[in-house]
């Protein structure tokens, strides 16, 4: 009789979590209800699965336990009669805060919303530049916050979310040493920076178009279908970190197409000033391709965030084709379930689009495309806005194009 081998499982065991937020004057419960909804997919991009969800009306967040007394305790009974392996806050956590919780909780890790998301650039990052960028904003995040989240943030320490550190090979609390390790990270980008410069410049003769969005509004995917470049698309928040740079030709007219890293509402301040030189990237364009989600609920507020995004970074005024994606998952007003009779007409891809066409979506922006990258539904429309705007800017460098052999193809308007 043979013996069958024992299997055992390698698989990470999931960890688990509850989420915390609070609705304020500035922030109504609608909109609580939302951001809580986009903190799980953030935690479910780390394979964390979330167990309840806490919310709490006040005036302003508590200041030293985010949430009041009452509700509090609340969570520490939850906390303490199940399974619980973090307790994730919407929003940031004053160092005094997590202190204060850390007391209250014990053992379960107390995560804030830019810890999540740092766990998830650490995760996502790849190239030597984006690991140092990561690196640098995790200690610029842990630096006021040095108590046993400190521990946390070691390799020694285990492996789940809010343990994704820097590994440092001891456990060394002194600010000292923390902020002579930011002091080299930083000289260390710099360097980078000087480097990634350079190749830009060397790149300079060349239009730069640079994808801008919403994490998780389909930049890849449409990455990939305009250059036929193989950049990792998933549906998850922050699928990819590092910038791709492609070459594509359109009608014998090359220029570099660039996939950067997504924005996201309540982005770390410390990412952005990490990820300078990515963000140069967009800088530097001669020409954005902004996607938005249209399927999205909150598309609206999702090109505000961006918007803002790129005031701050200085590239507010680039000239922007603004896109909205994912046509094909758009439920068009006439078509909510709560109005959907056997009377009412189907709506197809094409009246959907000429629908989108006609609605006040189409005053965004000085061009405007709707599109769905996944379907490749009008791509084509897309492709020739992007080609006469590269062309203009094209012919700009090159005025004499024409005599070194280029073909002009007529495109119809």
């Amino acid at each position: 009789m043979i013996e069958k081998k024992k299997s055992y499982s390698t698989a990470v065991e999931q960890e688990t979590a509850i989420l915390v937020a609070v609705s304020t004057q500035k922030q109504s419960a609608e909109k609580t209800k939302e951001y809580l909804e986009e903190l799980e997919f953030l935690a479910t991009t780390l394979n964390v699965k979330t167990v309840k969800t806490f919310t709490q009306n006040l005036e302003r967040p508590d200041i030293k336990t985010y949430t009041g007394k009452g509700k509090l305790e609340e969570i520490s009974i939850f906390v303490t009669a199940n399974p619980v392996d973090m307790v994730i806050y919407d929003d940031d956590l004053s160092p005094s805060q997590v202190r204060n919780l850390e007391l209250v909780f014990k053992d379960i890790k107390v995560i804030d919303r830019s810890l999540l998301i740092l766990d998830i650039f650490a995760m996502r990052a790849h190239t030597a530049q984006s690991k140092l960028q990561v690196e640098l904003a995790q200690y610029q995040y842990m630096y006021p916050r040095l108590t046993r989240l400190w521990t946390h943030l070691s390799r020694q320490s285990g492996v789940g979310v809010g343990m994704r550190g820097p590994g440092e090979t001891e456990l060394e609390t002194d600010r000292r040493i923390i902020k002579e390790r930011i002091a080299f990270l930083k000289e260390k980008l710099e360097k980078v920076d000087r480097q990634s410069s350079t190749r830009r410049k060397e790149r300079d003769r060349l239009v730069r178009v640079a994808i801008v969005g919403y994490t998780n509004v389909g930049k890849s995917t449409l990455m990939n279908s305009l250059s036929k470049a193989d950049v990792f698309a998933e549906n998850k928040l922050f699928a990819t970190v590092d910038s791709t740079v492609r070459k594509v030709n359109m009608e014998n007219i090359p220029f570099l197409l660039t996939d950067t890293v997504g924005f996201i509402r309540k982005l770390p301040t410390m990412l952005i000033e990490s990820f300078k030189s990515t963000l140069d990237e967009v800088r530097e364009a001669d020409i954005l391709l902004h996607i938005v989600d249209i399927s999205h609920v909150s598309f609206e507020e999702h090109l505000d965030v961006v918007n803002k995004t790129l005031v701050e970074i200085g590239a507010a005024d680039k000239p922007t084709i603004l896109v909205f994606n994912k046509i094909d998952l758009y439920k068009p007003a006439h078509q909510d379930e709560e109005l959907e009779d056997e009377d009412q007409p189907v709506a197809t891809a094409q009246s959907i689009l000429e629908q989108l066409k006609k609605s006040y979506l189409v005053d965004k922006a000085e061009k405007v495309v709707f599109i769905s990258a996944q379907k490749k539904e009008n791509i084509d429309e897309l492709r020739s806005v992007i080609f006469k705007m590269v062309k203009e800017k094209h012919f700009a460098i090159y005025p004499n194009w024409l005599d070194l052999g280029y073909t002009p193809v007529e495109t119809e308007d």
